[in-house]
């Protein structure tokens, strides 16, 4: 994958209708993670760790600061979030693929400066099997 321009990573959140790009998101960050599952024995050669391949619980998560495009959108997510509701998201890399999943929103919070306009933060949990499409 080439260079590529920030601001072209999306977050986008299926409304009903389509999915549509939740906000003017500054920063973003797509992370995924596993965990593993040691099997070391005594009998491990060297008592080097061993470990038990593809039994780990995987997840991404999702992170991103900006500000909301409409009153619409942030109607969206904050829903979401009282909610506790599971929906589905999906992130755009460009040049890259698409990663599309069921997400809880566990973190929103907002801020701003006198001399500003209001800004979010924003966490989602994936909450099962994580698809990817290649662009």
């Amino acid at each position: 994958m080439v260079a590529q321009k920030g601001k072209d990573l999306l977050l986008k959140i299926d409304s009903g209708g389509g999915y549509e790009t939740v906000a003017g998101l500054r920063s973003r960050r797509l992370a995924f993670n596993a965990e593993t599952v040691d099997v070391t024995d005594a009998e491990s050669a060297g008592r080097w760790r061993e470990l038990l391949g593809g039994a780990g619980v995987q997840r991404a998560a999702v992170s991103g600061a900006g500000i909301f495009k409409d009153q619409a959108s942030d109607a969206l997510v904050r829903t979401s979030f009282f909610a506790g509701a599971l929906n589905d998201w999906q992130v755009v890399i460009p040049g890259f693929g698409t990663v599309s999943g069921l997400f809880q929103v566990t973190a929103l919070e907002y801020s701003g400066q006198h001399n500003g306009e209001v800004q979010f933060e924003l966490a989602l949990e994936s909450a099962g099997p994580i698809s990817f499409g290649a662009l």
